[in-house]
């Protein structure tokens, strides 16, 4: 039972190499930016992600609605149209749902997208 069970597969790599108290690499000693010590996990998530140009799905599909109403000229058009906003319905937040569109309201639709 002299076998060392550790989590830490990084540090076991640095200490293989030689290198794990010598890091001289950018960063070494300075403290951390003060943006991830007053936020939590998910907000750091977040802002990492926004700054790397990730959109949720549901922004995704937003575009793509607003996109189709605009070139929209059949019915056929409309339910796919209609189709895509019942998905974007189901996975975005509540004030962010959308209503259908019909021929009555698609110019007031062009707007609103």
């Amino acid at each position: 039972m002299d076998r060392k069970y550790n989590n830490d597969m990084i540090g076991e790599i640095l200490e293989q190499s030689g290198e794990k108290d010598n890091y001289s690499g950018p960063g070494k000693g300075k403290p951390l930016p003060k943006d991830y010590t007053s936020k939590d996990v998910y907000q750091n998530f977040q802002k990492a992600a926004k700054n790397a140009g990730y959109l949720p799905g549901w922004i995704k599909l937003q575009k793509e609605i607003s996109a189709l109403v605009q070139s929209c000229q059949t019915e056929s058009d409309l339910v796919i149209i209609n189709e895509k906003i019942k998905q974007h319905n189901k996975i975005c937040p509540v004030q962010m749902q959308k209503n259908k569109i019909s021929f009555d309201n698609l110019a007031k639709a062009k707007e609103v997208w």
